[in-house]
């Protein structure tokens, strides 16, 4: 019995995460020699596969919560100005919940935008930084909430991890044939898409697949870890794709990443930019630099430079196209210009 055969079909009730379809990129196998299909992970509620993670936490937060009579509405806090943030609103809206989100005072205007519009109940700038704008979050924020306050962190949780493999599960039921997968290809800032994958495919039992783990130079914490063979801390952040930006993964995603078919692969942020611009030309889809990166490995040798061996024309590669709300048509342009080459 094949992996696929073994899954039941039974369908969860409403949350605030939607199954995404798996797509073949005819395109992006022509170029890179083998059979790429696409997790179309952008077509989120909020753009990202972090509606999965964040949405799920939420769900358990709120199954936590004691029934009593003149509860007060739970209030949901998020300290991030990307796609976490988005997630949150998004999740928070699908269960009739308040969301207030406190970004850094370097977002940018079209982030901040963003979330206005997907209806947070409050966007409030402060600090230099996201660890500063956590802490104004933590210390003076949520404090005015009470009880009713919840907090849901960007990636740093089993519950968040829980929630990203539930994408594996659709992938193997919605692969052709027996279900088999040969190469996932996820991105890693903190490491909570990375973790969801793993535990995805062991929930699966499925011990062959090899996960290409992309970073950008400048935010590669999780290829320094494993070069070190312990935590690294980064000294800082000089990538261009900000969403991958954690200065150091979980402890978990360095488990992983010491995992024998985990593979750390480093790439710039040109060859990010070409992807997305690339992308858009050849599936008329708009990414962010942080998803680029996974794309960029179907160009030019990149996928058999970063397996180590060639690829074989019948293998099934799955990208996890991430999303991301930091694009816009003006980007891609910017980007096309300055990395044309």
């Amino acid at each position: 019995m094949t992996v696929k055969d073994s899954l039941q079909s039974s369908r969860e009730q409403s949350k605030p995460w939607v199954e995404t379809p798996l797509r073949e990129s005819y395109a992006l196998s022509k170029a890179a020699g083998c059979r790429i299909f696409l997790k179309l992970e952008n077509l989120q509620p909020s753009g990202s596969f972090k509606s999965r993670g964040i949405g799920n936490y939420l769900l358990r937060r709120l199954e936590e919560l004691p029934s009593l009579p003149n509860a007060p509405q739970p209030h949901i806090f998020s300290s991030s100005g990307g796609n976490a943030g988005l997630a949150a609103v998004h999740a928070s809206l699908t269960l009739s919940l308040p969301c207030t989100v406190v970004v850094p005072l370097s977002t940018k205007p079209l982030m901040i935008n963003k979330l206005r519009a997907a209806g947070a109940h409050a966007v409030v700038q402060h600090g230099a930084t996201w660890q500063d704008a956590d802490a104004y979050l933590r210390t003076e924020v949520m404090p005015q909430a009470g009880k009713a306050g919840i907090y849901a962190p960007p990636f740093d949780h089993p519950d968040i991890w829980a929630g990203n493999s539930t994408m594996v599960r659709e992938m193997v039921e919605q692969m052709p044939g027996d279900g088999k997968i040969d190469v996932v290809v996820c991105s890693v800032g903190g490491g909570g898409l990375l973790n969801g994958v793993c535990q995805g495919l062991d929930a699966l039992s499925v011990e062959e697949t090899t996960v290409l783990a992309v970073e950008t130079e400048g935010a590669a914490s999780l290829n320094a870890s494993v070069q070190a063979g312990e935590l690294v801390t980064l000294p800082g952040i000089t990538s261009q794709a900000t969403s991958l930006g954690a200065v150091r993964v979980t402890g978990r995603s360095f488990e992983n990443g010491m995992r024998p078919n985990v593979r750390p692969v480093v790439l710039s942020d040109g060859e990010a930019a070409m992807a997305c611009w690339r992308l858009a030309d050849d599936e008329r889809i708009m990414v962010e630099l942080a998803c680029g990166v996974n794309v960029a490995l179907c160009y030019d040798g990149r996928l058999e430079r970063a397996l180590g061996r060639p690829v074989r024309p019948h293998e099934k590669v799955v990208i996890v196209l991430c999303g991301g709300s930091n694009v816009t048509v003006d980007m891609l342009s910017g980007w096309r210009e300055e990395f044309g080459f």
